[in-house]
């Protein structure tokens, strides 16, 4: 019983860092329509910029989302209203699969010519600690960890709820002509959007750097693993991808105790394709698609 509550444990906490690696992914694929196949990048990005400055200046990991965060934020908005705008109005959304696919191939090559192929991680002072409850041990790094992804979440749900900006967005996401009649500026929100979504996947893999290991090439696993996360909880919204994270983490942690490290990939591909075939639009839906 012990060793099933450590494995749930430790599943809930992988599970908040997979919400907040997913929640950009689901915000740009329900509100633009496209499949970001960059997407990893930023999340690693974001783990290799928070490297550096834990390396370079001493600052903290958790510290360092904020400008991480800031720095891809405009990464992101400028390769959106570039790149893949350009690439939208003169073609369509599938060219947009294609151009995301050829940039996250050329990003990952130059990160291995700047930081090499080695396997990286960021360890703070408190990398090593635990709590104890009982027979229990929880490390402090994934406490930390799911503590920060919960409070980006609910900022991220506050905004897109809340604010005027968060209701434009939604607005634009229903319905794209309505809300540009109405004199929302579009593409400017679409540019947002991304940007924000590109922002909180940096964010998450400065989390990530202090809990697992990374490595450019681990770009490809969180893109994937942010696509599964999106088929479980549903489409653009911070709690769907909260959802399917946390259902994802329990996955990948009870494989891995009770069956076999060797299989998580297979039960996550098992359990994303029965998610297919029962509920197509995740346990929570689409949260921009009532009026589509």
């Amino acid at each position: 019983m012990m060793l099933f509550l450590q494995t749930t444990i430790n599943g809930l906490a992988l599970g908040g860092i997979y919400a907040l690696a997913a929640v950009g992914f689901s915000l740009v694929f329900g509100v633009l329509g496209i499949v970001n196949l960059t997407h990893g990048i930023f999340v690693i990005a974001g783990a290799y910029g928070a490297l550096i400055l834990f390396t370079q200046f001493g600052i903290d990991p958790l510290i360092a989302i904020v400008p991480v965060a800031a720095v891809m934020f405009v990464v992101g908005y400028l390769y959106q209203r570039t790149i893949i705008h350009w690439a939208i109005s003169r073609a369509s959304l599938v060219a947009s699969l294609v151009v995301t696919f050829g940039v996250a191939m050329m990003a990952r090559n130059a990160l291995q010519l700047a930081f090499g192929p080695d396997i990286h991680t960021i360890t703070p002072s408190y990398s090593f600690s635990s709590l104890t409850l009982g027979d229990l041990r929880i490390d402090v790094v994934r406490v930390v960890g799911l503590a920060a992804s919960l409070f980006l979440l609910i900022a991220l749900a506050v905004i897109l709820n809340k604010t005027h900006f968060g209701r434009a967005i939604r607005a634009t996401a229903q319905q794209p002509l309505a809300a540009s009649l109405c004199g929302l500026n579009v593409r400017n929100l679409h540019g947002l959007t991304f940007a924000s979504g590109a922002a909180m996947a940096a964010a998450s893999g400065a989390i990530i750097g202090i809990v697992q290991p990374f490595a450019a090439a681990s770009e490809v696993a969180w893109t994937l693993n942010a696509f599964i996360v999106v088929v479980l909880g549903g489409i653009g919204s911070p709690a769907g991808a909260l959802v399917g994270g946390l259902l994802l983490g329990l996955i990948n942690a009870y494989t891995a105790q009770f069956i076999g490290p060797a299989l998580t990939q297979a039960a996550m591909f098992l359990v994303l394709v029965l998610m297919l075939l029962v509920r197509p639009n995740g346990l929570l839906g689409n949260a921009f698609g009532e009026t589509r």
